[in-house]
């Protein structure tokens, strides 16, 4: 895999307003085109539009205000769509979500790849303990000095440098911790903690400290503007105003702690879809992570710091026609992962006004969907769906159809496609 250059056609359209109402079509106008392109396909299937896809990618480094956008591979799940963000002025190297896949992704040739999440994968350490290119190019996430016991007592002979990063808690603590706000990650908050694994790894031969990743879950992953929702969308906005500058403080003293003990850091990634521009303007971040803002899923429409063009959608076939005001569409039922919700549901999103049926919601072998929109749909007609998050999408298909226009113009496989399920 490489970053130079498109292995794909360019989009040749240009662009677009916020929330998929593109400036040259209406959402109606893209049901039409997407209903055309795809007429020669029986649904089940997926599709990405190229032209929001890169109208994202562009955004995603305005905001990034200079600073590389390293692409997060669990949102996009997709060698080819991950090479074409790549080729992005502006983007730069790969977060992966697991050793096995960010070995598999160098072997085919990506360069650069930081591994989000700390891994026990022997087997994939061995791999990464006797190849030279493969220690070069990938960097392993770690929290505890326990991971370096275990990628030693994994090398099975290979004596290659590992390349490490530690992960910096990003929550917000308050009331003497007894409220806390953010993802049960890493041990370290405090920069004291973080320092001290630092100085773990680099007095450990065999290992080389490059990084630090601080991933601030609940402001990059939690929306703040949720429909219906006025109150708790205000304590959000609230909640989030006071974490960032928390974290700002917090992880400018961590990154001088851990630069006390490791001069020669390479990157501080932080960040995510939400909130590019606020981490970007922190001096001690040198790259921002992101990926679901690529394909735009339905949870972040909630967001005001970031509104991007659906790209990724989904298409069931109408299979029964139960009554007026009533379409039954087959299967969907691709719920999110998360905590359980009917925000974790995918959206129908055309034709527009459809809703679920809620005896029923998204089945795993039918789903009503009712609304006077319903009316007008027939037996073998298509209904386009937005999931909740962004790469858990490619899990149920083998392929993306790549449409420009009212055309495909590729069809490339996922992860699912090349035979890849790395959790």
């Amino acid at each position: 895999m490489s970053s130079k250059g498109r292995t794909l056609p360019p989009s040749t359209a240009t662009g677009g307003s916020a929330g998929g109402h593109g400036c040259t079509t209406s959402r109606a106008g893209d049901r039409t085109r997407y209903d055309r392109a795809t007429a020669h396909l029986d649904p089940p299937f997926a599709i990405v539009d190229l032209e929001a896809f890169d109208a994202n990618a562009e955004g995603l480094v305005r905001r990034a205000g200079g600073k590389p956008v390293r692409v997060v591979s669990k949102s996009v799940r997709c060698r080819a769509l991950l090479e074409r963000a790549l080729a992005h002025e502006g983007f730069a190297g790969i977060m992966a979500f697991t050793l096995p896949e960010a070995v598999w992704l160098v072997r085919a040739g990506a360069r650069d790849v930081l591994v989000a999440y700390p891994s026990v994968d022997r087997a994939a350490y061995a791999d990464l303990a006797r190849d030279p290119g493969l220690a070069a190019a990938v960097t392993v996430m770690i929290d505890d000095p326990a991971h370096l016991d275990l990628i030693d007592a994994s090398r099975d002979g290979g004596t290659e440098e590992i390349r490490v990063c530690l992960e910096l808690d990003t929550s917000l603590r308050l009331l003497g911790g007894r409220l806390r706000f953010g993802v049960l990650r890493s041990p370290l908050h405090e920069p004291d903690r973080i320092a001290d694994v630092a100085q773990s790894v680099v007095r450990r031969p065999g290992f080389r400290l490059v990084g630090i990743m601080a991933y601030e879950a609940h402001i990059a992953g939690v929306g703040d503007k949720v429909a219906g929702r006025a109150l708790h969308s205000g304590a959000v906005r609230a909640m989030q105003g006071i974490a960032r500058k928390e974290l700002a403080r917090r992880r400018a003293a961590a990154v001088r702690a851990v630069r006390a003990v490791a001069p020669d850091l390479e990157f501080v990634n932080g960040g995510g879809t939400g909130s590019v521009q606020h981490t970007a303007a922190e001096e001690a971040v040198t790259e921002i992570a992101a990926g679901s803002g690529l394909y735009q899923p339905h949870l972040f429409d909630s967001y005001t710091s970031y509104r991007g063009r659906p790209a990724a959608l989904f298409a069931q076939p109408v299979v029964h026609r139960p009554g007026p005001g009533v379409a039954t569409v087959l299967g969907g039922g691709y719920p999110a992962s998360g905590a359980a919700g009917r925000d974790r549901l995918p959206a129908p999103y055309l034709p527009a006004g459809l809703r679920y049926d809620p005896q029923e919601g998204a089945g795993e072998v039918q789903t009503p969907l009712l609304g006077s929109p319903a009316d007008s749909l027939r037996i073998g007609d298509r209904v386009w769906f937005r999931h909740a998050k962004a790469g858990e999408l490619c899990e149920r298909f083998d392929a993306l159809h790549l449409v420009e226009g009212d055309r495909i113009t590729a069809s490339v496989p996922t992860y699912r496609g090349e035979g890849r399920t790395f959790l």
